[in-house]
């Protein structure tokens, strides 16, 4: 179950998340690329908000403790289009009771802040929801006032799980305010396996009331839905995607940098691409990042354009990153990241170099030392293109370092994240071979 803990300045701010509402609609999701002016599609219907209520400041005297301590919230890293996953959990809501909405409210918008500037998805996973925990619908409707365009301008996708008629109620009360636009953004997803063409399962912290939930379902029909892609195949020569860093380098001449990395660094490290706002925060259009990847496992040649694909080839290196085998930073040395917020000022460039000079495989030094060099000139045109090294380490931290069997606990990113900014900020004084 995670927690929540306020980190020490100046380092990141711990990245937790987001509304657990299960409200909205029914319509295909979206492509990932559209903008939307919410004020002007919800027109008058929120007229008699109070201003002052719905834009709160957060200071770090606000003790959310109470509020994490149930694990509602998590983050998974990436989904397949390369956005943020954030988590609900309906079933870990505490009896109304005894629980503060007001306060959990507060809490979401906290934690969402720090993301709300980049591409996000969220999974709402419904089961657990009943009258003994189920927040008033005066509270939802003051959570979707206070959650404004600021926060879902940049959710791209909003996946409901084992919706039921409660979801669908709640839509008809809420559907004169309710944007059509932001309808497209909506999926009912029935079973778990109709989540795997868009997340990896492995890696959701799925609660185990809602994969026997889900089990009893498949149960009740004739024939068990397959998954798409499913089944085990056996990768392509040219593979790029999901395979190892070694079966990359045998079929690429010896040369331990991948096709899939030379070519997307090599085309965005261009003025106009490294000076584009909200690069690698972006998501791109899905049809079209599946269409690279599948040419780029093809071994086919892949050329992109200045003016449409900076974000498709950022994507690109992030998917690739999220879906090698084993990740750069490699499973062994996962522990010694988590602890790496722990140590002294003093000792964190001394670990660190010692993880990624002595404790890093040859190849994966490399494939590290070609990125970051790269990530240090997106830095450098960060006044441009906003990307800091604090935002591209909330970014790549959970590409470059994850647990065996995927799934990372909440309490995982803020150390995570931390490692990949010191890395980021003194990379001359670290990859020096």
């Amino acid at each position: 179950m995670s927690t929540f803990h306020n980190p020490a300045r100046p380092m990141p701010d711990l990245p937790e998340l987001l509304p657990a509402t299960p409200d909205y609609l029914e319509s295909p999701v979206s492509d990932g690329t559209i903008e939307e002016n919410f004020e002007a599609e919800l027109g008058g219907a929120l007229v008699e908000e109070d201003e002052a209520a719905l834009h709160q400041t957060f200071t770090d005297d606000d003790d959310f403790t109470d509020i994490a301590r149930h694990g509602i919230v998590d983050i998974v890293g990436d989904d397949t289009y390369g956005r943020k996953v954030i988590v609900v959990s309906a079933c870990k809501l505490p009896s109304n009771k005894v629980f503060n909405h007001e306060k959990f409210l507060k809490y979401l918008m906290f934690t969402l802040d720090q993301y709300v500037e980049q591409d996000y998805s969220l999974v709402y996973f419904h089961y657990g929801l009943n009258s003994k925990n189920k927040p008033p619908v005066s509270w939802l409707w003051s959570a979707y006032k206070a959650l404004d365009r600021k926060y879902k301008k940049n959710l791209k996708a909003l996946y409901l799980v084992h919706p039921t008629n409660f979801i669908r109620v709640v839509y008809n009360i809420f559907k004169p305010a309710i944007s059509a636009k932001f309808g497209k953004k909506v999926m009912y997803v029935d079973y778990l396996t109709d989540l795997q063409q868009h997340l990896q399962l492995s890696q959701l912290p799925i609660p185990p009331c809602v994969q026997q939930h889900d089990q009893q379902l498949l149960a009740k029909l004739k024939s068990v839905p397959k998954a798409p892609g499913g089944g085990a195949h056996k990768p392509l020569p040219t593979q790029q995607f999901g395979v190892s860093l070694q079966y990359i380098k045998e079929a690429n001449r010896q040369d331990p940098i991948p096709p899939v990395l030379k070519t997307c660094i090599t085309f965005l490290d261009h003025p106009d691409a490294l000076e584009t706002e909200g690069l690698f925060r972006r998501s791109g259009a899905a049809v079209v990042v599946k269409s690279v990847q599948e040419r780029f496992n093809q071994g086919e040649e892949v050329t992109f354009d200045l003016t449409t694909d900076v974000h498709t080839a950022a994507v690109i290196i992030k998917t690739f990153l999220r879906e090698l085998e084993e990740p750069l930073m490699t499973f062994d040395l996962y522990d010694e990241v988590i602890q790496f917020q722990g140590l002294s000022r003093s000792d964190r460039l001394t670990s660190l170099k010692q993880m990624v000079l002595e404790k890093l495989p040859e190849d994966n030094y490399l494939v590290l030392k070609f990125l970051v060099n790269f990530l240090s000139k997106v830095m450098d045109r960060s006044d441009l293109n906003k990307m800091t090294a604090s935002n591209l380490a909330v970014v790549f931290g959970p590409n470059l370092v994850r647990p065996r069997g995927g799934q990372m606990s909440l309490n995982a990113i803020a150390p995570i994240n931390l490692f990949v900014e010191v890395m980021l900020s003194y990379h001359h004084q670290i990859f020096v071979l």
